[in-house]
């Protein structure tokens, strides 16, 4: 079985989400999947029960990171430097550890502003594994990674609590 390119892209809430129904289908199947997020730092609810499901290994960020519009210089330095390195970690452990699936949450925005080098995750696309799934997700995905990919997914926002101020929930967006 060929392993293709999904991207889950657009304003709207579920993302994410829609990454995680796929690892759990993929890990019910019996294939293993490698959980990854960037811009995240691996303490919202649903790693808590991705961790306790055979065949899912979740790996984070583990470094607090602001919206990258709130970040000062030395902040985004920090993401740069952090992020390059959690790139480089996760690509070559969903290659080595022969996962069937490899999410990369968040990889789109991390992409867009320059937090991991574009040349690097490019040529990863192109080349990788032909029996890898890879997933990735975020806002605004651009033309040259939609050209690569077999799925495309825009979770579009009609109406948000966020712009009335609400903001996110445990439980229900983290």
């Amino acid at each position: 079985m060929p392993g293709l390119i999904h991207i889950y892209t657009g304003d709207g809430k579920g993302k994410t989400t829609a990454a995680i129904g796929l690892a759990v289908r993929t890990a019910g199947s019996g294939g293993k999947v490698l959980f990854s997020q960037f811009l995240k730092d691996g303490s919202s609810s649903e790693i808590k029960l991705l961790n306790k499901i055979d065949n899912i290994n979740c790996i984070s960020y583990k470094h607090k990171i602001k919206f990258i519009k709130d970040m000062s210089s030395e902040e985004f330095d920090s993401a740069l430097k952090h992020n390059a390195c959690y790139f480089d970690k996760i690509r070559e452990e969903a290659v080595k550890n022969n996962y069937s699936l490899f999410i990369m949450d968040e990889f789109i925005e991390a992409y867009n502003f320059g937090l991991i080098d574009k040349a690097k995750a490019m040529e990863f696309l192109e080349t990788k594994p032909s029996w890898l799934e890879v997933v990735l997700t975020g806002r605004n995905a651009p033309a040259k990674i939609c050209n690569i990919a077999d799925y495309i997914s825009e979770i579009k926002k009609i109406k948000h609590p966020f712009d009335i101020g609400v903001y996110a929930r445990k439980g229900i967006e983290y």
